[in-house]
C-alpha cells in the first residue's frame, strides 16, 4: 500500500535535496581536507570518484562533512590546465561558462596547493574525475567570461558541482 505523505527528508527531490555526509578522511583522496575545498572519495575505478565540497572537519575523529549536493554552486579555484607531459603542464586555455571541471589530485596540482582543473587527465595520465561545470557568480562576472588565455593561470570560478547526481 502506497502513503500519501513524504517519508523522509530525501524524498523531496524535486527542488534538489542538500546532500551533507560526514566521510572518513581515509575514504578521500585528500586525506587532510580543508573547508571550503573540493573533495574526491576514492573509488575502485579510477575517474569515477564522486566529488563535493568540504563544509567542516572533524579533526579528533577524522571525519569531514562534505556536500554532495548536485547542483550546488560554490566559488573555487582552477587552474586552467589541458594536458600535461611528463608530470608537467603542456597547455593551456580560457575557461568558458559551461566548461566541465574536473578534480585533479595529480602531483603537480598538489605542488600547486590547488584540486581543479580543466584537464581530463592528471599528470601521471590517470582520469580525473568531473567535478562540475563552470558557470558565472552574477551578471558582473558574467562579463568577465572567457577567464585566463593559453598561458597558465588560475582562475576563480563559481562551479556547479555534479555531486552526488554524477
Amino acid at each position: 500500500m502506497m502513503t500519501e505523505s513524504v517519508q523522509n527528508d530525501y524524498q523531496v527531490s524535486s527542488e534538489g535535496a542538500v546532500r551533507h555526509w560526514e566521510v572518513p578522511y581515509a575514504r578521500m583522496e585528500d586525506t587532510t581536507p580543508t573547508p571550503t575545498q573540493p573533495a574526491a572519495l576514492t573509488s575502485l575505478l579510477v575517474g569515477t570518484q564522486v566529488c563535493g565540497t568540504v563544509l567542516t572537519i572533524d579533526a579528533g575523529d577524522s571525519i569531514a562533512v562534505v556536500d554532495f549536493t548536485c547542483s550546488m554552486v560554490y566559488r573555487q579555484s582552477v587552474r586552467n590546465v589541458l594536458d600535461y607531459v611528463g608530470n608537467a603542464e603542456n597547455s593551456w586555455g580560457a575557461i568558458n561558462i559551461g566548461d566541465i571541471i574536473y578534480y585533479d589530485g595529480g602531483t603537480t596540482m598538489v605542488a600547486l596547493g590547488l584540486k581543479l582543473s580543466t584537464s581530463p587527465l592528471d599528470a601521471e595520465v590517470a582520469a580525473n574525475p568531473r567535478f562540475g561545470w563552470a558557470v558565472a557568480w552574477s551578471d558582473a562576472d558574467m562579463a568577465n567570461f572567457p577567464k585566463g588565455d593559453v598561458t597558465a593561470s588560475t582562475q576563480t570560478i563559481a562551479v556547479m558541482q555534479i555531486g552526488a547526481a554524477g
